[in-house]
């Protein structure tokens, strides 16, 4: 019996593992979505004036999800907000 623990330790061990693995492809399939959604949302919807859209691309682009989550919080509801859309 005393040789049977460890296997059935390695057993649990693999199996929070999966559990965290799944998790983590989880939290980053939804941010690729958030992302490609923020950016298809600031290609298709922002104003061109002052630069705005250029700006908000290439934050979008190069900060990834962090770029992404900025943009929905901070401009998007802005932009909801002054233009409607």
């Amino acid at each position: 019996m005393h040789g049977a623990e460890p296997a059935v330790m390695a057993g649990g061990f693999a199996c929070i593992w999966v559990v965290l693995m799944a998790g983590i492809a989880l939290v980053a399939l939804a941010a690729f979505a958030l992302w490609i959604w923020m950016l298809i949302e600031c290609l298709t919807k922002e104003t061109d004036e002052g630069s705005n859209r250029l700006i908000w691309v290439l934050v979008i682009v190069f900060l990834h999800a962090l770029g992404a989550l900025l943009y929905l919080i901070i401009r998007r509801p802005e932009r909801k907000r002054l233009l409607g859309r």
